[in-house]
């Protein structure tokens, strides 16, 4: 069984910077897309970020300019850099990767950004 691993995560003060990764502990095929999506409490999940296999970026518009989302083909694994980061994008960031058959799903990384 194939599973998301993620990292970086943590309490930043405004302003500051972080990276998060994400790494499949196996191989998938056929990936479709990868990405970063993220979560508050009493809201559903959003997208923040999406990478698709053609290489096309799509991000929220309340992280443009501020987070780069790339990934690495060869180890199955897609980062999320953010900067400028706000209290508003507190949340719990989840990586996602879409693959022929099915989407795979990380278990989240928290991330508070104290103003």
């Amino acid at each position: 069984q194939v599973q998301l691993v993620e990292s970086g995560g943590g309490l930043v003060q405004a302003g500051g910077s972080l990276r998060l990764s994400c790494a499949a502990s196996g191989r998938i095929f056929s990936i479709n897309r990868m990405g970063w999506y993220r979560q508050v409490p009493g809201k559903q999940r959003e997208p923040v970020a999406v990478i698709t296999s053609g290489g096309s970026i799509s991000y929220d518009d309340s992280v443009k300019g501020r987070f780069t989302i790339s990934r690495d083909n060869a180890k199955t694994a897609v980062y999320l850099q953010m900067n400028s980061l706000k209290p508003e994008d507190t949340a719990v960031y989840y990586c996602n990767i879409a693959g022929l058959f099915r989407d795979y799903w990380g278990k989240g990384t928290l991330v508070t950004v104290s103003s």
